[in-house]
């Protein structure tokens, strides 16, 4: 019995140690791992935080930022890499380019002038830097007509915008610079008009009046308020006289130098619109690269030759009726 207990004994002590020598050696072996590995991977951790913290609380530069949003926001069949640039997103350029696109100071292309400011006149909008009006003063402009003729005249003037030129010219049978001082006519037919640069005269001839000696230049006159303010006064004080005869004042016009770009023609007159007239008239202002926009004021026996001189040169007409209403008319080819 005593034999059966201490050999069961001894069994088991022998297995125990066995388990021992088979165990022991992996406690052995993790303990040292454990602790030496745990403690460096905390520090990582704490400087990898750190560092995640710092980045995260650095402000993003405004100019990547939206660069990227517009570049992600614009619609392409093509996909663009957003390169890393940088540059002041609140800078703005104004450059609406130049050449063949809008150009310097935005001037309109051909049939209404170039560069420069812009007005109207009955109705016809224009943009042009020389603008010359040529302006019928002649005794069938009642006083109706004189009205509305002073009040869009005046009305244009007070549009035209700096650095525009222009000048006004005024005929009825003579043909003068607004502004000159007048003697219509004297007993021997002569009329004379006076202005700073001189006294010129012009005959009676057959069919009217025409210059007699050297001819009275016409300068363009600077927009400004001085000029603006005389030039109104002017219009304002005209005195009608007799005679109507479109050659010589458009001539006047269309010899200025440098020549205008867009010419304000108003009659509610037919005299000396002949055949040969508007011819001459349309090839001289074709040679000047002007264009003559026409009004038939309450006159609609002057729209044929108007609408001629219109057409040749790419102008426009206007027809004003018998209670002063404008409309610019399409002119056929």
């Amino acid at each position: 019995m005593l034999t059966s207990v201490f050999i069961a004994l001894l069994v088991m002590v022998l297995i125990g140690l066995i388990l021992g020598f088979i165990l022991l050696p992996s406690f052995l072996k993790e303990t040292p791992v454990m602790v030496s590995y745990s403690a460096p991977t905390q520090e990582d951790d704490q400087i990898e935080q750190k560092k995640k913290t710092a980045i995260q609380a650095k402000p993003s530069a405004p100019s990547s930022s939206q660069s990227k949003i517009i570049a992600a926001n614009t619609a392409s069949n093509l996909a663009i890499p957003v390169p890393e640039l940088e540059f002041d997103a609140n800078e703005v350029s104004l450059e609406f380019g130049s050449g063949d696109d809008f150009g310097a100071g935005w001037a309109m292309g051909d049939g209404n002038g170039t560069g420069g400011g812009g007005t109207t006149f009955f109705k016809q909008s224009v943009v042009a830097q020389r603008v010359a009006y040529v302006i019928d003063a002649s005794k069938s402009m009642n006083k109706k007509r004189q009205e509305l003729m002073r009040e869009e005249l005046t009305k244009s003037v007070k549009q035209l915008k700096a650095p525009m030129v222009y000048q006004i010219i005024f005929f009825s049978g003579p043909a003068w610079v607004a502004g000159s001082e007048e003697d219509y006519p004297d007993k021997a037919g002569v009329a004379k008009y006076t202005d700073d640069s001189g006294t010129y005269e012009w005959r009676r001839v057959k069919g009217g009046f025409a210059p007699k000696g050297k001819e009275q230049p016409v300068p363009w006159l600077e927009l400004d308020l001085s000029n603006r303010k005389r030039s109104e006064k002017h219009i304002e004080e005209q005195v009608m006289s007799y005679g109507t005869n479109w050659g010589p004042p458009l001539t006047m016009a269309l010899e200025m130098d440098p020549p205008p770009q867009i010419i304000f023609f108003m009659t509610d007159g037919t005299g000396g619109n002949t055949e040969k007239v508007l011819k001459d008239l349309s090839r001289l202002a074709k040679r000047k690269n002007t264009i003559i926009n026409t009004v038939a004021l309450m006159e609609p026996k002057a729209s044929e030759g108007l609408i001629h001189l219109a057409r040749e040169t790419k102008g426009q007409f206007t027809i004003v009726d018998e209670r002063g209403r404008a409309k610019v008319q399409k002119i056929e080819d």
